[in-house]
Order: C-alpha cells, then sequence, then structure tokens
C-alpha cells in the first residue's frame, strides 16, 4: 500500500477532508468525540501530515540549520549539544548540515528550509552569498567572523585577546622560545590566535622565528607528525613552550615530545585552548584557555531565534577566554637546576 492520505483517513474515519483537517490541526469547531475518533483512526493507519502545506501557510518551518564543514571532535560535540538543548526550549528543531559543497549551503538557505541559519567555518560564503541572504530576508548568526547588520549577526571568541594573553603567561614564567602550533589558516579563531601570539612576542621583544610557527590542523595526527617533523630538522631548536591551537593539537603535541624523550612540562611546557572535557584528566593535566563553548551555543540560538522574532538585530558578541593552569606548564629551568 502506498502512503496513507488525509483522504484515506477521512474514508475511513467516515468524515470530510476538512474535518480531518480540523482535527489534526486543532481547530476549535469539532465536538470532541468526532476529533478524537478522528486522531484515533490517523494514528491507526499511521497517517503522516504532510507540512509543506501547513509551511507554505505559516511562512515558517521552527527549524532552524547548522551549515559546517566538520561536527568531529570535542569542539563541535558540545557545540551542537549546547544549540540543540537550546532549541528544544524555544519550540524549534535543529538541522545538522555538514557539506564543502556551496552551492548545497545556499540553495538549503535560500530555499526556506529552516526559518534561519547558523554559519560556521570555511564553507567559503563570500560578499555575494551575503548579499543574496540580505536581500531574502534570511537571518543568520556567524560563528566564524565579525559580520552585523540588521538581520545578521556574530558570536565569536575573542581569539586575539586569548591568543595575547596565553602567550603573555608563557612569557612570565621565564619562556622565551616559544613555538605556536596553528588550525586552519583560512579559519577566523586559528587566524586571531596566531595573531595574538605574535603580538604579545611583539609586545615584549621577542624575537618571531618562523622555523616556531608548526601546522597542526586542529588535528592530533597531524600536529603528532608536524613537531617530530619540527624536532627531527631542528633538533637543536628545542622550543621552551608550545603553545597549541586547540587541545587537540597541545596533546598531539606532548605525545611527539614524550616519543622523543623529552617530559612536559620538566623540559617544555605546552598550553593549548578549549579546556575540552579531558584536559584535566590528560597526564599531565593541560594548562589551557577556557572557552565557553556551550555558552556560544547557547547564545546563537538566542540571538538567531529573538531576530526572527524581530525583537533585536543583528550585533556582534564577543565571549572572553579564561585561563587555566594545570600541570603541562612550568617556570623555566636550566637543566642543572633540576631535581
Amino acid at each position: 500500500m502506498g502512503k496513507i492520505t488525509i483522504k484515506d483517513v477521512a474514508r475511513e474515519a467516515g468524515v470530510s477532508i476538512s474535518t480531518v483537517s480540523n482535527a489534526l490541526n486543532d481547530v476549535d469547531v469539532l465536538n470532541p468525540e468526532t476529533k478524537s475518533h478522528v486522531l484515533k483512526v490517523a494514528q491507526r493507519l499511521n497517517y503522516v501530515p504532510n507540512l509543506n502545506g501547513k509551511l507554505l501557510k505559516s511562512g515558517t518551518t521552527k527549524m532552524l540549520g547548522f551549515f559546517t564543514t566538520s561536527v568531529s571532535g570535542p569542539y563541535f560535540y558540545k557545540l551542537v549539544e549546547s544549540m540543540a538543548r537550546q532549541c528544544d526550549r524555544l519550540g524549534y528543531g535543529l538541522n545538522v548540515f555538514v557539506t564543502k559543497d556551496k552551492q548545497v549551503v545556499m540553495s538549503n538557505i535560500l530555499g526556506r528550509r529552516v526559518d534561519g541559519v547558523i554559519i560556521y567555518e570555511e564553507l567559503g560564503i563570500d560578499e555575494k552569498d551575503i548579499a543574496a541572504m540580505k536581500k531574502d530576508k534570511i537571518k543568520a548568526v556567524f560563528l566564524d567572523r565579525v559580520l552585523e547588520d540588521e538581520g545578521m549577526g556574530s558570536i565569536i571568541f575573542d581569539s586575539f585577546e586569548s591568543g595575547y594573553e596565553a602567550t603573555k603567561y608563557l612569557i612570565g614564567l621565564g619562556h622565551k622560545k616559544i613555538a605556536y602550533i596553528s588550525g586552519v589558516d583560512t579559519m577566523f579563531d586559528s587566524v586571531q590566535r596566531k595573531e595574538g601570539y605574535l603580538a604579545a612576542l611583539r609586545q615584549y621583544q621577542l624575537p618571531v622565528d618562523e622555523d616556531y610557527i608548526i601546522q597542526g590542523y586542529f588535528e592530533e595526527d597531524s600536529t603528532y607528525n608536524a613537531v617530530k617533523a619540527f624536532m627531527r630538522v631542528h633538533p637543536e631548536k628545542l622550543p621552551d613552550a608550545f603553545l597549541a591551537g586547540n587541545d587537540i593539537s597541545a596533546i598531539g603535541c606532548i605525545q611527539a615530545l614524550k616519543s622523543y624523550g623529552y617530559e612536559v612540562p620538566e623540559d617544555v611546557s605546552v598550553m593549548g585552548f578549549d579546556d575540552i572535557d579531558i584536559a584535566p584528566y590528560y597526564s599531565p593535566p593541560l594548562t589551557t584557555v577556557r572557552n565557553q563553548i556551550a555558552r556560544q551555543g547557547m547564545l546563537a540560538i538566542d540571538h538567531l531565534v529573538r531576530m526572527i522574532q524581530e525583537k533585536e538585530q543583528g550585533a556582534v558578541q564577543k565571549l572572553q577566554g579564561e585561563l587555566v593552569v594545570r600541570g603541562s606548564s612550568h617556570v623555566k629551568m636550566d637543566r642543572n637546576d633540576r631535581p
């Protein structure tokens, strides 16, 4: 048998199509017995209403869309969980679109499959796409760039300040040779953290050594391999400290250092970003910059829904990082001073 239609329900219940429609849409014109009878028949037949007509009439889907090129790793787990929970509180569903195809992204956004969108990462959304979204009055929140318009806003981490403060903390421990493990050069947070690191080195008149900028792509394996390659090529240039673009990279870095027989933090300090769940339990526990990931997700949904409801205009909100000192960083000691 094919898909059950509203006609099948009407025929089985012995009522008109409009009566079925009124019962399903909770229109207050039916007596309770008729409504109960129709709903029982619909349930027995496993009737699934076609939402398209209803959505076209109301102009809303009660769904929000999150567009990203990846959802792997602890950052995204926490972010998506937080957004889904907040959607639930506000009476919305959350569709997660994972794709690198910009056409898929734009057709879903402009096709009104969702009431509003949250956009993250390197989807290649350019000025032309943003202009098309503005023209169609699409409500959007960006997590990876600063954008402020009537129907568009941003919830971002102040990654520049966090990168600056993290580097300043390492300098304060007496470290002068600080390497930076960067993420993806097209990503906002990655670029901003690196700029903060460079700004702190300049502020304290420490040399910027290009060899000390290592590409880790925000991944444990990539960082492990990149740090090992660095140690192999520059055995005489062991840094005093590594500042990694995220905690996963910091873990990859520590593993690479251990494989060369170095102790963290006795020989080298290592610091990350994000404060993922494993950070306090890793060996050694990670010194890191805590980013308010769950709060970012919650604020993104709140801001988007309030724009959809026309209660507020698009704005930029910056979240500050918080330094969390644990066991992977240490005051610099000369080898002779060590026990």
